[in-house]
């Protein structure tokens, strides 16, 4: 008789951010789920890469999580915003977003949203994570100070990568975003997750677990 290896969905499923939107995103799947904020230094490392860093902050936002959480499966998520290969941080405050938005506007931004689920009811620590990063590309519109100075006056997006919100006003300032999963740029690609959420035996629309692979 074949053997089951579906593992049995854990009782918890956490959140590991501060990130309203990364909540509001994961609530879109209709699984319960807890929030904790890992406490970890999100200072990029000294000639690390920006697809690098975000991995290696994903991860790292996972485990602090996990080690607290035990038998859980906890998602962890970083978000780095790269122009001409180098990175882009959060703004904090309107006149460097203003600056980030002038030195961005007509070019081509890289995000990288990396994704790690990590599974605690595993006892081995290097098979525990599963770890994505989803590209997506970003074209500004080249517009005049005005406008970019009136935009962040009216939503001040100054705690997102890039200083724009494409989940609000922030849309009317970018010409294109090309990626294979469109809730990556607002920082957690459903699509990418669900089929980490798949392979840790998690069930859907009130089905049964599928069999991880």
């Amino acid at each position: 008789m074949p053997q089951d290896n579906t593992i049995a969905v854990p009782t918890r499923l956490i959140l590991g951010s501060s990130s309203v939107y990364r909540k509001e995103l994961l609530s879109r799947l209709g699984l319960p789920f807890d929030t904790m904020v890992p406490d970890i230094d999100e200072t990029p490392h000294p000639g690390e890469t920006p697809d690098a860093t975000a991995l290696r902050l994903a991860r790292e936002k996972a485990a602090a999580v996990a080690a607290k959480a035990g038998a859980a499966l906890v998602i962890g998520s970083d978000q780095v915003a790269t122009l001409d290969g180098e990175q882009i941080g959060k703004p904090g405050n309107h006149a460097n977003a203003l600056k980030q938005l002038q030195k961005m506007r007509g070019r081509q931004v890289i995000f990288h949203t990396a994704l790690c689920l990590w599974d605690g009811r595993k006892p081995d620590a290097a098979r525990a994570a599963q770890m994505r990063n989803v590209q997506t590309l970003v074209t500004f519109r080249d517009l005049p100070d005005a406008e970019l100075d009136a935009y962040l006056r009216i939503e001040q997006p100054y705690d997102c990568a890039g200083s724009a919100k494409n989940e609000g006003l922030g849309i009317a300032i970018l010409q294109s975003i090309q990626s294979d999963d469109p809730t990556a740029l607002t920082g957690l690609p459903l699509i990418a997750l669900t089929d980490m959420l798949r392979q840790a035996g998690v069930a859907f629309f009130g089905q049964p677990a599928a069999q991880p692979r």
